[in-house]
């Protein structure tokens, strides 16, 4: 009790709830306004609801695209309870039962209807509405995946996957993603089932490039007589550590001091400030780098052991 009261009275749940609310509030727009008008089926929790609605529909069950998303929601992870364990955590939960009702908000908030008018689809393009949900999800994906949470949905159907069939988390994924857009031949002509198929493989890459982004950093290397004036900047006004590597130059044999730190694109900018501002004599290398392991500073005095992918 004492460790969920003092979770729940953190600055970091806080601020991990407002950006878990506002990505797939993101999310919600994404399916609501692209894929439900142009019932375009991702390979997704979201796009095989469209399919199970339309079904139900002809069946003569009605009900609407959120709903059937909140009710395979619950399955998926009651199954996950059951199946595998509690190791989804309450991010998972949270963010897989809050996905319908913020489709039914951005309903009552602007309707698609308004946006249609007279066209098949708020684009009046299945590829347009194709590339406007891609580009929007790969975003609220990408920075869910930045505090270690997702959409819930298909990542506990590829985990379900992983565990009983042992493919790996990507095949999973892959899978499950082309067995739902395949469902689609119920409802959609061969066409928009590929345009669904499509879709789903540009939005596996896009997805990798915004979290690359969104992850950036940069591993300066340097090369000066004035090491030390350096690396007490580093140390002290940016706040990160740094390693010392003493080298032997190739072509004058003279002995040297390189410094190799891990920097975000901001403190790079201002490392390189003030290299120039001092007029220091340096050779200097920079690469970019999205994944690390270990230790790093995520604000003064504190220290995160997680990986940053």
């Amino acid at each position: 009790m004492n460790k969920i009261l003092k979770t729940l009275t953190s600055g970091k749940f806080w601020k991990e709830l407002i950006i878990m609310t506002l990505g797939m509030s993101f999310g919600a727009a994404a399916v609501y306004y692209f894929l439900i008008p142009s019932k375009l089926v991702i390979g997704s929790i979201s796009g095989f609801s469209i399919v199970a609605a339309e079904v139900l529909g002809k069946a003569g069950i009605v009900l609407k695209v959120s709903t059937v998303i909140l009710i395979i929601n619950i399955i998926l992870l009651v199954l996950a309870w059951l199946l595998i364990g509690a190791e989804f955590g309450i991010k998972t939960v949270y963010t897989a039962l809050i996905l319908s009702p913020l489709i039914d908000l951005w309903d009552k908030i602007l309707p698609y209807q308004t946006l249609v008018g007279d066209g098949t689809s708020v684009m009046n393009d299945p590829w347009f509405d194709l590339l406007c949900f891609v580009l929007m999800l790969s975003i609220s994906q990408a920075i869910l995946f930045r505090i270690n949470a997702s959409t819930g949905g298909l990542d506990i159907l590829a985990k379900i996957v992983n565990k009983y069939l042992h493919f790996d988390i990507g095949t999973s994924v892959t899978v499950a993603g082309a067995l739902i857009c395949l469902s689609a031949l119920s409802i959609n002509p061969v066409r928009m089932v590929i345009i669904g198929l499509i879709g789903t493989w540009i939005n596996g890459l896009a997805v990798d490039y915004f979290t690359d982004s969104l992850n950036k950093r940069k591993r300066v290397c340097i090369i000066s007589d004035d090491y030390e004036k350096i690396r007490e900047f580093i140390l002290k006004d940016l706040e990160r550590g740094c390693s010392i590597y003493h080298l032997q130059g190739g072509y004058s044999l003279e002995e040297k001091t390189e410094l190799v730190t891990l920097l975000t694109q901001d403190e790079y900018a201002k490392l390189f400030n003030f290299l120039k501002n001092q007029g220091m004599k340096y050779f200097i290398t920079a690469g970019n780098v999205s994944e690390i392991y270990g230790s790093w500073h995520t604000k003064k005095g504190v220290e995160s052991s997680e990986k940053i992918n």
